[in-house]
């Protein structure tokens, strides 16, 4: 019987180690499979990503209702020339003779006749030159006509008298130039160059004093003299906006173009309202959509810098889109948020909360274009 146990034994283990060997065989077979298909996922995440960092999300964005398109046609000429222009297809002399209005009928018309013979918009301001800015910003979105007798009249006021009128030891250096020589935070130069830029001014000055600011990250900083080392979307947004008006009005130069794009790309990078190191949202405030803005950024005015200066809508849009969206009412209207106590009335009647003319007009246009891209 011992005889007999020992080959049967013999015959045990070694079927053992044939198994052993075969699910090892196996095992070996199953990870090169997991390896492989591992592999094929991390390529195949990479081309999505590459694909999507220059191709936008087909989102279904509905088209704007008829009514809320004559709601901006029945407007402020500021208002319908553009909705004629960019929300319909109105012959180029409708839009035209429309703009032309902006100089001698309402809200346009009105805020040329409070500047002064000094050329200075006071409202009661402490420091005039503030205001005047500011009046010269909201007549450039108006869409008032530089080469109109009235802004060239107003114009030339501004230019011949209006001074900075610093009052702090540090003003000092900058205190009695000339409105269009620019101070020294490039959030107000980048806004005066946008005035000057488009009413036909001499900026290249400034232009030449923010190109040398430009951070490493890309962007702006009013706070770089202080010690900043990282850019700032408000002031980003101020600069990108007048490099991009100047360029439009001399032809610009690579330089100016290659620091603009820079810039552009400094927004890009953080999905227009996120932080480059941790993706957290910088400040909810700039998911509330205000107009005139003056020098603080929000998403919708990030949006309305990309479509201006033609940038091809990509992914990193999306999110900012999809916080477009949903603000629309049951009437296909955005309404006027987070309204900034020192800027000036651009809509009258129009309150925190209610719908917003300049906003709905804003918001259409940025969907018609990122709609168009996809």
């Amino acid at each position: 019987m011992t005889g007999a146990g020992k080959p049967r034994e013999r015959t045990v283990q070694t079927y053992a180690q044939w198994l052993a060997n075969h699910e090892q065989s196996h095992i070996r077979q199953i990870e090169r499979i997991v390896n492989t298909l591992r592999t094929e996922r991390r390529v195949t995440t990479r081309r999505r990503k590459e694909h999507m960092a220059t191709n936008p999300d087909k989102r279904h964005i509905p088209r704007p209702q008829r009514s809320v398109i004559h709601w901006l046609l029945d407007s402020d000429p500021s208002i319908r020339w553009q909705a004629l222009r960019d929300l319909t297809d109105a012959p180029a002399e409708q839009v035209a003779a429309e703009r032309a209005k902006v100089a001698t009928e309402g809200w346009g018309a009105e805020l040329l006749a409070q500047q002064g013979a000094d050329g200075f918009w006071r409202v009661g301001a402490p420091n005039p030159e503030w205001v005047t800015l500011q009046a010269l910003l909201l007549l450039r979105e108006m869409g008032l006509d530089p080469a109109s007798e009235q802004a060239r009249r107003a114009v030339e006021r501004v230019r011949d008298n209006v001074t900075w009128q610093g009052v702090l030891p540090q003003d000092a250096a900058w205190h009695g130039r000339p409105l269009f020589a620019g101070e020294v935070e490039p959030c107000i130069n980048g806004r005066v160059v946008a005035a000057g830029a488009y009413f036909g001014q001499d900026v290249q000055g400034i232009v030449e004093r923010l190109l040398g600011e430009q951070m490493a990250d890309g962007g702006w900083n009013c706070e770089q003299e202080r010690g900043s080392t990282r850019g700032s979307f408000h002031t980003t947004i101020c600069v990108l906006e007048g490099l991009l008006e100047y360029e439009r009005a001399t032809g610009g130069s690579p330089r100016v173009t290659a620091a603009r794009e820079r810039g552009q790309a400094y927004l890009l990078e953080r999905h227009l309202l996120r932080r480059h190191s941790t993706g957290a949202v910088i400040e909810m405030a700039w998911t509330q959509f205000s107009f005139p803005t003056g020098y603080h950024y929000d998403v919708l005015r990030g949006l309305e810098y990309l479509r201006s200066a033609r940038v091809r809508p990509d992914a990193r849009m999306a999110e900012a889109i999809d916080l477009v969206l949903p603000k629309r009412d049951a009437e296909g209207r955005w309404p006027l948020e987070n309204v900034h106590p020192d800027q000036l009335d651009a809509e009258p009647g129009a309150e925190e909360g209610q719908p917003s003319r300049w906003n709905t007009l804003r918001a259409l246009r940025v969907l018609d274009w990122y709609t168009a891209g996809a």
